[in-house]
């Protein structure tokens, strides 16, 4: 049976100070295990002392990324290694905008998979289309693409440790979310195209989470449709109340 998770991505937020005070009020939110996985993402600087906070809590700690290499000449990158000998156990990777700030490509992506995999952690596995994508029509064509260049060349056996998180570019960020229906639309494509690619195991054991804007507000609706299997949560999870509101609404 698929996880329910939900995953809070902080991005460029919240210095040490901050991170103890939301990680404190998550700790007293989170005080009886919820329904789903809750996770969070601080950012680098703060992920050791994020591990230790939570380690007794049931919340688990993410980064938001990492280098595809071992090791080397890569000033202000973060390995593999480094990230695993903190605790840090899962790593969100190709995030829209890693893709659209920093130009990670599907092929670069593919390469981060495989050191990810090597180390034993799970993946968060980020995708989308743009605006002009949906507006085309294209929508499908460019997401298959991007789960087929980064992950499609993966053992079946390899998917049990990647989640899968679907996030429309064009409702991150601007107030707009694909509605519920549209969500479950892609949802289904993505499951179906993993179950013609390996098998219907393979895509019904995988967690298939939306990222587009989830609030208080809509989460409940969106998380009611059979193939969402939670979120990955930008702006409301630097906010304690609205981010346990999100992962009580399963």
């Amino acid at each position: 049976m698929r996880k329910k998770i939900v995953a809070g991505n902080w991005k460029m937020n919240k210095n040490l100070a901050d991170t103890g005070v939301l990680l404190s009020e998550l700790k007293v939110k989170f005080k009886e295990q919820p329904t789903a996985e809750i996770i969070v993402a601080p950012t680098f600087t703060n992920l050791y002392y994020a591990f230790e906070e939570l380690k007794q809590s049931g919340i688990k700690v993410a980064a938001q990324n990492m280098h595809q290499a071992e090791s080397g000449a890569f000033t202000g990158a973060i390995s593999a290694d480094m990230l695993k000998s903190i605790g840090v156990q899962i790593v969100i990777l190709g995030h829209s905008e890693r893709r659209a700030y920093f130009g990670e490509t599907d092929v670069l992506l593919a390469e981060k998979v495989k050191t990810a995999l090597k180390h034993e952690m799970t993946i968060i596995f980020c995708f989308g289309e743009e605006l002009e994508d949906r507006k085309s029509g294209n929508h499908f064509k460019v997401v298959e693409s991007q789960l087929k260049n980064a992950l499609f060349d993966l053992d079946a056996s390899d998917w049990k440790v990647i989640v899968l998180a679907y996030e429309p570019v064009w409702a991150i960020g601007t107030g707009e979310t694909a509605s519920p229906e549209q969500a479950q639309e892609m949802h289904a494509f993505i499951r179906k195209t993993i179950a013609d690619t390996y098998n219907t195991e393979t895509a019904d054991e995988v967690s298939i989470l939306y990222g587009g804007s989830v609030k208080p507000a809509n989460a409940k609706e969106i998380f009611a449709k059979p193939d969402v299997d939670g979120g990955l949560i930008g702006g409301a999870a630097l906010d304690a109340e609205s981010f346990a509101a999100i992962a009580n609404a399963f």
